[in-house]
C-alpha cells in the first residue's frame, strides 16, 4: 500500500527545500542582500525585497512554540493516525514552521528544544518532522 496522506506540490521555488530534505538536510531561503532567513520561500526577501536569494542549510534545531493534537481527519489518509500531534517550531535561525511532531511528547512544554528528523514517505518526497531533544 502506498502513502495515503497528501503530498506537497513541489514547484521551481520550493524544489531546493525538498531536494535538501531528501538528502537529510533542512535548508532555508536566505537573502544575499540583507541576510534574512525566511520560510516559506518566496521570489523576493520579505525583509528588503531583494530578488537575490540563496538556500543555506539550517541547524535543524529550534524550540517548540505551540502544539496541538489533531482529533479530526481533514484528509482520509490521516484517519488511522488520529490523534496526531502538530507543532509550531521556531527554528534557531528564526523562521516558524508548522510541522508534524514525532516521538515521545510526554515532556512537551513551551520552549522545549526540538530537532529535525526526516521521513522518506515516497521515493521522491522526504518530510522534515520534529522531535523533542
Amino acid at each position: 500500500m502506498g502513502y495515503e496522506k497528501p503530498l506537497p506540490t513541489i514547484t521551481r521555488l520550493t524544489q531546493p527545500f525538498w531536494d535538501a530534505a531528501h538528502a537529510g538536510r533542512l535548508a532555508m531561503q536566505t537573502c544575499r542582500a540583507c541576510g534574512h532567513v525566511h520560510f516559506p520561500p518566496g521570489p523576493v526577501c520579505p525583509e528588503c525585497l531583494s530578488a537575490e536569494q540563496d538556500w543555506k542549510d539550517a541547524a535543524g534545531t529550534g524550540t517548540l512554540e505551540s502544539w496541538i493534537a489533531m482529533h479530526r481527519a481533514y484528509w482520509d489518509g490521516f484517519r488511522d493516525a488520529l490523534p496526531y500531534p502538530v507543532g509550531l517550531v521556531r527554528l534557531t535561525e528564526g523562521p516558524l514552521l508548522v510541522t508534524n511532531l514525532v516521538g515521545d511528547l510526554a515532556g512537551a512544554k513551551l520552549g522545549a528544544k526540538v530537532r529535525v528528523v526526516f521521513d522518506a514517505v515516497t521515493e521522491d518526497v522526504t518530510l522534515p518532522k520534529f522531535t523533542l531533544v
